[in-house]
This record gives structure tokens, C-alpha cells and sequence, in this order.
């Protein structure tokens, strides 16, 4: 098959693909994708491969990915986001951080010849090949850096949309002061070690989310890195501690091998019902409750073995309190329908299930509410913060809230 031909059948099923999520791919994304040709930025691949609607990983450190070109389902989906918020990217000023050089083509036909995009990025590999990339495909007008984006990219420049296609930690001043006010930021953030890509409006000195999405992105390198702490807990199942959490090892030795309980909420609810959403509430519910939420990771050998059966093998909420753990389970399906549940293992291994169970029985009491994420500078007084989880980071202090059923109250 053609480029042309293979193009339109993977911007086909991303349009089929947003719909199934309740999602619209707008039209001027729809046509940038269907525009720029994603083989030119996947160099020595077949041509069929360019148009998997996949991550291609580009480099790697070892075991970890350190580059990739992000998948076009992902892709597409922010780039949805950042025209969403700022209601179409025609005449913007934006400054990609994170390049590869496909999605800064795609967001130079986006701005169109009034706006500029500017990327960049810390390895000057990415950025020498993003350069000869770009220019192959006729988009030599887009500002390529190799810097540090932890820091201002361009003295003196704002932007009017920052998007982010690695995955952060925590937010720099940098980023908050490069945007106009009323500019927009789109990025894949990590809290309590669960990554959503969020689009943020600045209003004065802080970020409010507009919207929000599932991702998974390579982590940022440089003075910006934060590295994630796993713990074993039995073989090829660990557990993620993303925010200082202090775990004492010996506590978890054969965890695992004493008696499993359970706990089932009683629901009956949609397919789409948006779990990442529940994921949010319970780490902030939880957190208040027991001070040590922690996310459980699994390889398929051990979820295939019984040893857990956990959500989701690689991001399941749990809390690990007074030598028990608890986790949420794998769903319970009737008739296209599912129930939500809880597994412990401990001494106090029934009621841990069960108060998480009432945790996910609330979030849907309350309408299944989605959360709505503060970020403010990290010397802002506790008066002067929202009600909410607060998360204090690096630079930042990160609030989230969630919406009432009246969509959008906080």
C-alpha cells in the first residue's frame, strides 16, 4: 500500500477509535494527521510500521526508553486537547517540549502561517535527527532547541500552548511563565504514580485542568527527572512509590501467601464508566485514610499464576496498612456490564476490602465525578489552596478536587 493509502486508514480508525470513546477528533486534527507524512519522521522503518497506532521507541538506555515517536491515538488526542481548550490553534504561538519532530509538524499545519512552533528537547541526537526529519518533510520554519526545558527555552518568548509528550513529575515555574495568561499547557503528569495528560489554563500564578486523558510517556530526563521507587513484593509483582511513601520490606515477606479476601461493591455499571477517574478518587481517599496509597504492578506470569489479580496489571490502586494490603481487583462482568471489588491479604485483610469497596461505592454515589487538578507555586500558604488532596512536589503544590454531577462545579 501506499503512504497515502496506509495515512488514511490509520486516521479512519483513530476517528473510529475516538468515537468508541465518546471522544470527536476535530476536523483540523483529523486533517493535519491525514497531511503530514509520519514515515518521514520514522526513518529505516518499513512503511507499513510508520502507521501502526503505536509508540515507536527510537532509543533506549539500557531496559529503559529514553525516545520514542508517540502513537497517533495518543498524539492525536492532545493535540484534540490543546484546541479544545484554546478553542483551535490557528495564529498560536506553541512550544513543543519533547521532540521527535512528527508532532511539531503536525501542530506547524495546526498554527498555520500566522502562528510558530518551537520544540525542544535535551538530547542532541533527538534534536539533530528532528531537524533533518523536518526537513525532509518541508517544515523547515519550525525552531528546533537542544536545551534543558526544565528552564526557559527562548529569553523573553511566551507561548500561547506548551504541550508536553514526555512524561513529568512535577511542573517547573518555567512552564507557568513561558504561558500567556489564559495560555494553555498540555501535559502528561504523574500523581501517586498514576500518569494522566492534562490540559492546564494559567490564571495569573496558578493552573487550573481543563481536561484530561490516560497516557503513558517516556519520563523526563535532566535536572526535571524523578525516579520512581519499586519494591518487591513477591515474584514479578512490585509495588510503585511515587511520593515518598516509606515502606518497611519485611512486613511484605509472604504477604501474598496468606489467605486472600474479597469484597464486591454491588454495582452494575457501563463499559465506559471512567476507571482512571476512580483510580484519582481512591489515592486521594485513601491516602486521608491510611497515609500510605501505593500502586501495584504485576507481570502476566504471576497475574496467569493467581498469585494477584489486580485491575490492571500495570497501574492498580492499593494501600498497604498495619501489614495488610489491599488492592482493587479485576472487574466482575454480567452481561456487559461489570461490578467493582477489592482482594487483601493481612491480619486485617476483610475490613481493608471492604472499606476500599466503600471508597469506590462513594465515587459512584457521587456521579462518578472526574478530577479537576490545581497546580500552584510550591510557596503558596495552605489558606490560599483550594479544598482538596494536596501534593507537594518539587516546584509546585499540586490540589486536586473533584466535580460535583453538575459538570464542572468544583
Amino acid at each position: 500500500m501506499s503512504s497515502e493509502s496506509l495515512r488514511s486508514a490509520m486516521v479512519d480508525q483513530l476517528a473510529a477509535d475516538h468515537a468508541a470513546k465518546g471522544l470527536t477528533l476535530r476536523p483540523e486534527v483529523e486533517a493535519a494527521l491525514r497531511t503530514v507524512p509520519r514515515e518521514l519522521f520514522t526513518p529505516g522503518l518499513p512503511l507499513e510500521k510508520a502507521y501502526e497506532n503505536e509508540a515507536v521507541l527510537k532509543k533506549m538506555r539500557g531496559d529503559e526508553a529514553i525516545s520514542s515517536v508517540s502513537a497517533p491515538f495518543l498524539i492525536a488526542e492532545m493535540l484534540g486537547q490543546a484546541a479544545d481548550a484554546l478553542d483551535g490553534l490557528a495564529g498560536r504561538n506553541a512550544l513543543e517540549i519533547g521532540s521527535g519532530g512528527y508532532n511539531a509538524s503536525l501542530l506547524r499545519e495546526l498554527v498555520g502561517s500566522a502562528g510558530s512552533v518551537t520544540t525542544v528537547d535535551i538530547d542532541p541526537e533527538v534534536t539533530e535527527r528532528a531537524v533533518a526529519c523536518l526537513a525532509a518533510a518541508g517544515y523547515d520554519d519550525v525552531t528546533v532547541v537542544c536545551a534543558d526545558a526544565e528552564h526557559p527555552v527562548l529569553s523573553g518568548r511566551s507561548y500561547d500552548l506548551i504541550i508536553v509528550t514526555v512524561g513529568s513529575w512535577d511542573i517547573p515555574p518555567a512552564w507557568r511563565d513561558q504561558l500567556t495568561d489564559g495560555g494553555v499547557l498540555v501535559v502528561p503528569l504523574r500523581m501517586f504514580g498514576i500518569t494522566k495528560s492534562y490540559a492546564l489554563r494559567r490564571h495569573g500564578d496558578r493552573l487550573v485542568s481543563v481536561s484530561h486523558r490516560q497516557c503513558g510517556f517516556v519520563s523526563v530526563q535532566g535536572d526535571g527527572a524523578h525516579e520512581v521507587r519499586y519494591v518487591d513484593i513477591a515474584e514479578g509483582v512490585h509495588l510503585r512509590l511515587d511520593e515518598g511513601q516509606q515502606i518497611d520490606p519485611a512486613v511484605l515477606d509472604g504477604l501474598l501467601t496468606t489467605p486472600r479476601e474479597e469484597a464486591w461493591a454491588g454495582l452494575s455499571l457501563p463499559p465506559r464508566t471512567a476507571l482512571i477517574d476512580l483510580n484519582l478518587w481512591l489515592a486521594t481517599h485513601l491516602t486521608r485514610e491510611t497515609g500510605t496509597f501505593v500502586v501495584l504492578t504485576a507481570q502476566k506470569t504471576a497475574i496467569d499464576a493467581g498469585v494477584v489479580a489486580p485491575s490492571w496489571q500495570f497501574g492498580t490502586p492499593a494501600t498497604l496498612r498495619d501489614s495488610t494490603l489491599a488492592y482493587r481487583s479485576a472487574l466482575r462482568w454480567t452481561d456487559r456490564r461489570f461490578d467493582l471489588g477489592a482482594y487483601a491479604h493481612g491480619a486485617d485483610a476483610a475490613a481493608a476490602a471492604g472499606r476500599m469497596v466503600e471508597h469506590m461505592r462513594a465515587w459512584v454515589d457521587a456521579g462518578s465525578p472526574p478530577p479537576v487538578l490545581h497546580v500552584l507555586p510550591a510557596h503558596t500558604p495552605d489558606g490560599d489552596l483550594p479544598d482538596g488532596a494536596v501534593l507537594d512536589k518539587r516546584h509546585s503544590r499540586v490540589v486536586l478536587t473533584f466535580t460535583t454531577e453538575e459538570k464542572g462545579t468544583p
